[in-house]
């Protein structure tokens, strides 16, 4: 077993070539479903809608716009706000996971934030060494061996999972989000969506050169989901060790 970084999965597909037969394969693997994505024909429908024209004209321009003009403290403190309503959440699948470190971990993060953080604004548990432990129901259904289901491409919010899907909605019930009223809540998600949509631009020429986008998104989802609910701790083939290798030399040669 060894731990292996999500960039490390997406450099391994687009180094391999990426040939849809093998990442319905892997997929297949990865997830112990015989049929991942029942519904390709539609999803690959909203992809088309996510990617070619909400992400092109709207997400994108105002991730760019919002992360050139908004000042780095200002981000950093409302990414930090958005975020640390999620603690209470990671406090309960922590606990699921029989892992009660991580989950006083991030109830401390939580009070500690909450208050002497200025409502989380402030990663104050951070800078006395308590690190996120980030973890979510779905990832629980996961660690408990609950597969998957069918894979989703949901038009305005991106790819997911029945497991996942499921998890997030019952995340949301728990306090603070709960109490959130929708025009936080809208706010809240979409902090998050544009922080995340921007760090993907470096990336967009790679998923631009794939003879097939979605198939490249649909895997590296489910290798991402697998690293979260593995916590890292993922078996690498060993013609992926050696693209490892390949990658160090890739990044070098930039």
């Amino acid at each position: 077993m060894s731990k292996i970084s999500p960039l490390l999965l997406l450099a391994a597909l687009l180094l391999g070539g990426c040939a849809s037969n093998n990442v319905d394969d892997q997929v297949e693997q990865e997830t112990n479903e015989p049929n991942i994505d029942p519904f390709e024909p539609v999803n690959r429908v909203f992809w088309t809608f996510n990617w070619d024209y909400l992400d092109k004209y709207i997400l994108r321009p105002v991730a760019i716009g919002y992360t050139t003009y908004t000042p780095d403290p200002v981000r950093k403190g409302l990414l930090n706000a958005a975020v640390n309503l999620e603690e209470p959440a990671s406090v309960v699948s922590n606990l699921l996971q029989g892992k009660p470190k991580g989950s006083a971990v991030s109830l401390g993060r939580f009070v500690l934030n909450s208050t002497v953080g200025l409502l989380g604004t402030i990663d104050v548990a951070k800078r006395v060494g308590w690190e996120r432990q980030e973890e979510e129901l779905g990832e629980t259904f996961g660690v408990w061996g609950i597969g998957t289901g069918p894979f989703l491409m949901l038009p305005g919010f991106g790819p997911t999972d029945i497991r996942s899907l499921a998890g997030d909605t019952l995340d949301s019930t728990y306090f603070p989000l709960s109490e959130l009223n929708i025009y936080v809540s809208v706010i809240r998600v979409g902090i998050k969506a544009l922080e995340a949509r921007a760090a993907l631009v470096d990336q967009e020429q790679l998923l631009n050169n794939s003879l097939d986008p979605y198939a490249l998104i649909r895997e590296i989802y489910f290798q991402d989901l697998e690293f979260k609910v593995k916590d890292g701790n993922v078996e690498i083939p060993e013609d992926e060790l050696e693209l490892d290798d390949e990658f160090d030399e890739y990044l070098e040669d930039l």
